[in-house]
């Protein structure tokens, strides 16, 4: 006489037969709606929350004459913020958020709301990590951060996975470089998907792991 077979493998077997069969249909959903399903992939990349008052808004190096500080400034000039914080490493031996100031000033907006934080990182981790400092010398409880579309993503994941106590709202700055839908048609938004995906998963598997080892092994020595 056979021996029915345990409850608990019952239970794993209709668990995996479940998960192979959703697997097997969004598969299936995503190859007969694959444009719409890239569409989103690329719209993923951009993160952008409802605006809303803050401590403090971050413009994210690399781009100090162009869409981010500018959008940087039209937040600042309607108050949602005190002061617009302009982070970046140094361009030509001078920090670039003194050339996007003077930029900014000779576009008509005020001196005074902008303040310039210079370091020489030149990745997104490693700006992330010294900008947490400053964020905590301003005592920063809610931040804006504005940078381009296509970094949003990753800048947001970033920032809320180190420091956890802080809100972030993501305010992405239009990019020419990058378009959202059709972006496998265009080169340059290739590259942009291409790029930001591998370093997103990057920092989140190795980036940020490392990093908190590390900082760990500082405390305990």
């Amino acid at each position: 006489m056979p021996v029915a077979p345990s409850r608990p493998r019952s239970i794993l077997r209709l668990v995996a037969r479940t998960l192979v069969i959703t697997a097997a249909a969004l598969i299936a959903l995503a190859l007969i709606r694959w444009q719409a399903t890239l569409n989103w992939a690329g719209n993923y990349l951009v993160c952008s929350d409802p605006l809303e008052h803050a401590d403090l808004i971050v413009v994210m190096g690399g781009d100090f004459w162009g869409p981010r500080v500018i959008k940087a400034a039209d937040l600042g000039m309607q108050g949602l913020a005190p002061v617009v914080l302009i982070s970046g490493p140094p361009y030509r031996d001078q920090p670039e958020g003194n050339l996007a100031v003077e930029f900014l000033v000779k576009q008509g907006y005020e001196r005074g709301l902008f303040a310039v934080f210079p370091h020489h990182e030149s990745s997104t981790l490693g700006e992330v990590l010294v900008l947490g400092g400053e964020l905590a010398r301003r005592r920063a409880r809610r931040v804006i951060v504005v940078t381009s579309a296509y970094h949003s993503r990753r800048c947001a994941i970033l920032f809320r996975l180190f420091y956890p106590d802080i809100r972030f709202v993501l305010a992405p700055a239009p990019d020419s470089h990058y378009r959202a839908d059709g972006w496998w048609r265009d080169p340059s938004s290739r590259h942009f998907f291409f790029s930001e995906c591998a370093k997103i998963l990057g920092s989140i598997l190795f980036g940020y792991p490392a990093e908190r080892i590390a900082q760990w092994r500082a405390h305990t020595l």
